[in-house]
């Protein structure tokens, strides 16, 4: 049977104090408790560890050698444990995020730049993706998606207001095209499409007419994972794609991109920061959620 790391322990402080009252005091606990321990240690080893006398306690050649080695590690295991207290209350450490790659206002940098000088011991390790995992079994500490694919089991915290989904092209292509006067005929079109990686389908454009969701199932002349070149394609005159209006709206705004169909694109819930329903939240963690909700009000 092997000793149990709270024998050791007090086996360490008896070695250190040389006396069962003072190792007691120390620990907070009664001089029988310590001379029990001591004595259960010893049985479990099969080794005198201490010698006893009505005035001292000293140590067997078998007892100093177990203190000499044990020491180190255990002053480690007391810097640990002494470490993980202060971490309680103060954030600090690597905080993990998983982000959907539209999320553009969360990954705009202001944010994120701002909660790091906040909070300089917290080190930021993003990773931008589009693909839906267990964040819990990857080892993140929270993701930011569309409210609307997060996990009912998440607890979600709005990162970004009501968002849209547009589909938009280039003044130039419309020159030569007439634009589509509904989603349907963007079958008839030259359309820059998106897919999360290879050989998976590309994303089905989605559209609300009376109330209804429908999506369409462009055939796209492009297709990529990239949403920086489905953008440059469509500067380019290369045909008409779709994505989140905050990604297209300064280009929109500077007439470089016309929106499209907006009547069948209505508003719907935004990004979402969410992370697993945990009693006791990290630090870290507490502090992003606070930052948050501090710049969202």
């Amino acid at each position: 049977m092997q000793p149990d790391l709270n024998a050791l322990s007090v086996f360490a402080v008896v070695a250190e104090e040389r006396s069962f009252r003072a190792a007691a005091d120390r620990l907070g606990v009664t001089r029988s408790a310590v001379s029990q321990t001591i004595s259960k240690l010893e049985e479990t080893l099969g080794i005198l560890l201490v010698r006893r006398t009505t005035r001292s306690v000293g140590l067997t050649e078998e007892g100093q050698r177990l203190c000499d080695d044990i020491g180190p590690a255990i002053a480690d295991l007391s810097t640990a444990l002494s470490t993980l207290a202060d971490m309680r209350g103060h954030p600090r450490g690597q905080l993990r995020l998983a982000v959907s790659s539209i999320a553009e206002n969360f990954l705009s940098g202001d944010l994120l730049a701002a909660f790091a000088d906040a909070n300089p011991d917290v080190q930021i390790d993003i990773t931008v993706t589009d693909e839906e995992f267990d964040i819990v079994a990857e080892g993140y500490d929270a993701g930011v998606r569309l409210g609307e694919v997060i996990a009912q089991d998440m607890i979600a915290v709005p990162v970004s207001g009501p968002q849209r989904q547009l589909a938009v092209c280039a003044p130039r292509y419309l020159e030569k095209t007439p634009p589509p006067a509904h989603p349907r005929d963007l079958v008839r079109h030259r359309c820059i499409g998106w897919r999360p990686g290879p050989g998976i389908a590309p994303y089905r454009w989605e559209f609300t007419e009376d109330g209804k969701d429908f999506s369409v199932a462009v055939e796209p002349e492009f297709t990529t994972n990239d949403m920086r070149l489905m953008v440059r394609l469509a500067l380019s005159g290369a045909g008409i794609t779709c994505g989140m209006e905050e990604t297209f709206r300064p280009l929109i705004d500077q007439g470089a991109l016309v929106p499209l169909l907006e009547d069948y694109s209505p508003p719907f819930a935004g990004f979402y920061l969410y992370y697993p329903n945990r009693r006791n939240l990290t630090p870290k963690l507490r502090a992003l959620l606070d930052w948050v909700k501090r710049i969202r009000t």
